[in-house]
């Protein structure tokens, strides 16, 4: 994965665009510690970090292609991602008369883009986000993978339109304002939810999933080249189990094997868990990838335990690991670390936005860190829960007859999360910004996107409506936070279950399949026999593990004592009075429920935030 950055002026672009472009590009150097580079023209500069993981020699951008019979460039590229299929797309346009100079994915883009222009986006299969300047009509086009795996943010302001792969980097831009209005504070108050083509941020938007935005001086326009909503309101892609089973299996055994390819070392994500394993047994199962290496991990605490619930994904990920043949590491992480005011502020750096949940975050920057000691690409079981239902909130009665998101309904499922968030902010600040009918509106909008066949039985129909939901609202939370941790540290996250072929079969299939046997993600656990140990296959999901250690929630206190004994400017703003009190430290950090120490962990990721980014509040 790499970095892209830059803009557009059609007014020109000022004598000082190639410093201001090189300033937004280091925004992004983690992103690609591989190599740099600036294009720039009149009205365009584009910018790239490159993290090689394909043709290491070769695919240096911006990346350049001219005319027939031209020596100028007619298309530039700067692009972030990887295009699985590049192999059958280069052998189409080598037969079409395309000539190549490299073996990189890059190129063979461009020159679809050359061959096809905007339609090109519908051959592509892959995990991408990428700008082309088309010289000749003088137009920028913007343009985002299926799902949303990797990020792609905007400020478009008259005659101008900035672009990043992070927040950071437009943030960069002298004329870009890191400034914070009510509506960014709705969206940082709530941060369960992901509101589809915003950002916290003024003035800056990101390109939706599955769009193509093009840039003129007539404007902005977009077109959705896939629509989420229109594959989950088609017909059932079968109602036979059996069909549905074999169907599974092959395009994951076939978008799994696409996505080990790589000129790096290449390692694969090992929770213990269903998806991952699964992910990790096809991947294990390629003569190519025979020995491939795994990582889970573990927290001091619980190392030695027997009964914690990081032992119990110990026990299966070394289980999974025996059975497939991978050469597997156990990550045990510290409370030090974990609790170390630095690396909260390099995860909220990573982030660009307060908005994460504490440990798990930490941790989870942690383990990329180490895993990019010894690879540069792994492969993740990320998306599998939202598309096969395999939270909680799928079936737990209050979450699904809930009239609001249903991971944010009064429920044990994810719900008691928003509560707590609530319960820290600021009163007047909760009223002002009239969260919930804020909410309200986002799921009544959501919901209004999706035109499904009336004749849908009741538990059907709320079954699609939880899966679109989860799929635009849920899951690209977590799929930005997964890019913005993995790629701090370079290592380049890959998600099988996000190929858009596995999500088209997938949503549409009925209630009765998923839930095949009265399991959650049946049809997943049928699709694994024989691939998995007996005991990994059936079973139940198991949230991502949070540090147990009392030594953590201690070193936590004593942050927080720290923090509010000097506060940053805008904190009393944001949170009620008694949060804030020194007196209610120890509740504040206290660990109990699904994330250990909330409300402590979200006041030090807004202080942190605070003095780092120093953003105006536009109350």
């Amino acid at each position: 994965m790499c970095g892209l950055a830059g803009w557009v002026d059609h007014a020109g672009l000022g004598p000082d665009a190639q410093a201001v472009a090189e300033k937004m590009n280091d925004q992004l150097t983690h992103r690609g510690p591989d190599g740099s580079g600036v294009w720039l023209t009149r009205r365009a500069v584009l910018a790239h970090r490159r993290l090689s993981v394909i043709d290491i020699e070769g695919g240096a951008q911006p990346m350049t292609l001219a005319e027939p019979g031209r020596v100028e460039p007619r298309w530039v590229v700067t692009y972030n991602g990887e295009l699985y299929n590049h192999r059958e797309l280069r052998e189409e346009l080598t037969a079409r008369g395309h000539r190549f100079r490299t073996a990189s994915d890059t190129e063979v883009l461009l020159a679809a883009w050359a061959e096809w222009g905007a339609d090109s986006v519908g051959r592509l299969n892959g995990i991408f986000a990428f700008a082309v300047w088309d010289d000749r009509e003088e137009t920028l086009w913007l343009v985002r993978d299926h799902l949303g795996v990797k990020p792609l943010l905007y400020h478009h302001d008259g005659g101008r339109l900035i672009f990043g792969s992070e927040a950071k980097a437009i943030l960069a831009h002298p004329d870009v304002e890191t400034e914070v209005d009510e509506d960014g504070l709705r969206q940082l108050a709530l941060p369960l939810l992901k509101f589809p083509g915003t950002n916290p941020y003024r003035g800056v938007a990101e390109v939706l999933p599955g769009q193509v935005l093009s840039f003129t001086r007539n404007g902005v326009r977009t077109h959705r080249y896939w629509d989420l909503a229109e594959v989950v309101a088609r017909p059932a892609a079968t109602e036979d189990p059996d069909e549905a089973v074999a169907r599974l299996r092959s395009l994951l055994h076939d978008t799994v094997t696409r996505q080990t390819i790589a000129d790096v070392p290449l390692c694969t994500l090992l929770s213990g868990g269903l998806d991952s394993s699964v992910v990790t047994a096809i991947a294990g199962g390629l003569p190519e990838r025979a020995g491939i290496g795994s990582f889970s991990v573990d927290f001091t605490d619980a190392a030695g335990s027997a009964d914690s619930r990081s032992a119990q994904d110990r026990h299966h990920a070394r289980e999974a690991a025996e059975f497939i043949g991978t050469r597997h590491a156990n990550i045990v992480l510290d409370a030090r670390p974990l609790s170390d005011s630095a690396e909260r502020d390099a995860t909220v750096r990573a982030r660009d936005l307060p908005n994460g949940f504490g440990d798990l975050d930490t941790s989870l920057l942690l383990l990329c860190r180490e895993i990019r000691r010894h690879a540069t690409v792994a492969l993740s079981g990320e998306a599998a829960d939202e598309i096969l239902g395999g939270y909680l909130w799928f079936s737990e009665p209050r979450a699904v007859a809930a009239d609001t998101f249903p991971w944010m309904a009064d429920s044990p499922a994810h719900g008691y999360l928003h509560q707590r968030v609530m319960g820290t902010l600021d009163p007047d600040l909760v009223r002002r910004l009239r969260l919930e009918e804020y909410l309200a509106d986002a799921y009544a909008t959501a919901l209004g996107a999706l035109d499904l066949d009336p004749a849908l039985e009741p538990r059907e129909r709320r079954h699609r409506e939880i899966v679109y939901l989860a799929l635009t609202h849920f899951l690209t939370m977590l799929l930005d936070r997964n890019d913005r941790l993995s790629m701090a540290s370079g290592l380049e996250v890959r998600v099988p279950f996000t190929d858009h072929r596995v999500v088209e079969l997938l949503v549409t299939l009925p209630r009765a399949i998923h839930h095949a046997g009265g399991r959650e993600k049946g049809v997943l656990r049928d699709a694994a026999v024989g691939l998995l140990p007996e005991s990994v296959r059936e079973r139940r999901k198991s949230p991502y593990p949070t540090s147990p250690d009392p030594d953590y929630s201690r070193r936590l206190t004593d942050h927080l004592a720290r923090v509010l004994r000097d506060p940053p400017e805008g904190l009393s703003d944001i949170f009620a009075a008694p949060a804030l009190d020194p007196r209610h430290i120890g509740e504040a950090a206290r660990s109990h429920g699904l994330v250990s120490n909330f409300e402590g962990e979200v006041i030090l990721n807004f202080a942190s935030w605070l003095r780092q980014y120093a953003p105006r509040l536009a109350l």
